[in-house]
């Protein structure tokens, strides 16, 4: 079995092509695309009702949504070549997907969308039922498919550099490949950003001063080839740390050695024993401090790196795990580095990974320039008790049930309800709905149906008189005859 959706056979091909009728079938049978009820806002320049930033998963499963709600003068961007959004051929380095392969995913209630139907339909059950879990790339291809199938409208190669209120509406200004700059106007921003989608990659101040050419965070553009022979200290243990440290290995690292704060390794994935509907429905509902009870904890205790992608590392000789030794200090020290750590002990490198993830900061967000200090942080709202503090996640947004940004003092910035954060910031306010892989269906229905509500709710004078002005009769006068009433002596 080969992993490429290229590679298919054409009889396996004819598979899939019968699979995309299938689709097309299904999407008629539930009306889709249904007819655009939204009013029109008029203003100098088309206004768009939704602009949503990101054509990753994310972006995907959320425009569709949205056009399936009637809801279709909407413009997806994405900043990335076509087939390259997300993280799964760029930053991402796990040979498989950490979800179970049966989950439902971007299929938004359809079983012709889920990846089982693409899968089967290329390479047959008996495949299906041998594969352990999905293959990074294959996710991918999927996803590929999934926006073509869909008829997606991304935008491919802008980026989304600012965005402004400008009176109801939003201004954002875009830049191109060609460095050409332009702006559009929208009602509503969904920023569908993904894992860093509302911060930046997490770098520690210990690699302050520290030239480039000696660190690199998980998330960049690594040269794996280049630190073959090399001495490779990768700072923590979690799933994006373990696998650069594996491709390090693969590629012939003399060494690699993980700097862990912690004592142990982290074992369970915590939120595995509360996954539920009742966990996606009901989360948003919980009051602050039990929403806080149990981020906080998960945070806490950290997700594990998946068994497969720990063996990955731990078969190679030249791989160490270090526990209870932070970093202190990183110097230089010739034409290498030398790591202090808390035991006191210096640990000699030629390279240095950081896999310690991203931070959630809304204020470093460049498209929020200006005024990212006037939305609502948990922190701003909810004063955790004693030995329950945690300044990352006081960093998150509290959002509205909509997705959408508060402000934190009142009437400064009213148009923040005009933006949604439709990203991995939004997991501490409405759950783990608008980022990974389990609730990103039961997300995207909520955001869209919230808009919907937003687009009507503003707009309710023009559809209050289409409703007096509606005149189609649906009876034409002659399909009754009216009579009298009988005589009461008749009766």
């Amino acid at each position: 079995m080969t992993n490429s959706a290229a590679a298919v056979t054409p009889s396996l091909a004819k598979s899939l092509s019968d699979l995309e009728q299938r689709v097309k079938d299904d999407l008629s049978c539930l009306c889709y695309p249904p007819a655009d009820w939204v009013v029109p806002v008029t203003s100098e320049g088309h206004v768009h009702d939704v602009v949503v930033i990101g054509g990753g998963m994310c972006g995907l499963v959320a425009s569709f949504a949205l056009i399936g709600g009637g809801i279709r003068n909407i413009r997806i961007f994405d900043r990335s070549e076509p087939g390259f959004e997300g993280p799964w051929l760029t930053y991402a380095r796990m040979e498989t997907l950490r979800s179970p392969k049966q989950l439902i995913g971007p299929a938004y209630g359809m079983a012709s969308l889920t990846f089982r139907a693409w899968f089967v339909a290329q390479f047959g059950d008996e495949a299906w039922t041998a594969l352990d879990k999905i293959p990074r790339p294959m996710w991918m291809e999927y996803l590929r498919w999934y926006r073509k199938v869909l008829d997606l409208p991304v935008e491919n190669g802008v980026e989304v550099k600012a965005i402004l209120p400008e009176g109801d509406l939003m201004r954002l200004t875009l830049t191109g490949k060609e460095s050409r700059q332009e702006s559009v106007l929208a009602r509503k921003v969904v920023m569908a950003t993904g894992r860093d989608g509302l911060g930046l990659p997490q770098i520690p101040d210990f690699v302050n001063g520290l030239p480039r050419k000696f660190w690199a965070h998980s998330s960049d553009e690594i040269d794996f080839a280049a630190l073959r022979g090399k001495r490779v200290v990768v700072i923590g243990v979690g799933a994006s740390a373990v696998d650069n440290a594996a491709e390090a290995l693969e590629a012939g690292a003399a060494e690699v050695r993980h700097l862990i704060r912690r004592k142990e390794m982290p074992c369970i994935n915590k939120l595995m024993g509360i996954g539920s509907y009742g966990f996606t429905a009901g989360f948003s509902k919980l009051g602050d401090a039990r929403r806080w009870q149990v981020m906080n904890y998960s945070l806490r205790t950290q997700t594990p790196a998946p068994r497969g992608s720990t063996m990955r590392v731990s078969r190679h000789p030249n791989a160490y795990f270090h526990f209870d030794a932070a970093v202190e200090k990183v110097e230089l020290d010739g034409n290498g580095i030398v790591i202090m750590t808390s035991q006191g002990k210096p640990v000699r490198a030629d390279f240095l990974i950081l896999g310690t993830g991203f931070t959630v900061d809304p204020l470093a967000r460049k498209e929020l320039d200006g005024y990212a200090d006037k939305i609502l942080l948990w922190r701003d709202r909810f004063t955790p008790p004693a030995g329950q503090e945690n300044t990352d996640l006081g960093k998150f947004p509290y959002l509205a049930d909509d997705f959408s940004f508060l402000e934190r003092e009142p009437g400064q910035a009213p148009w923040l309800a005009n933006i949604h954060s439709f990203n991995s910031s939004a997991a501490a306010s409405l759950g783990k709905v608008s980022g990974d892989i389990p609730g990103i269906s039961e997300g995207a229905a909520w955001l869209a149906r919230e808009i919907a509500a937003k687009l009507y709710v503003e707009n309710f004078d023009q559809y209050w008189q289409q409703l007096l002005d509606y005149d189609m009769p649906e009876l034409c006068g002659d399909e009754w005859t009216a009579s009298p009433l009988p005589d009461e002596a008749r009766v």
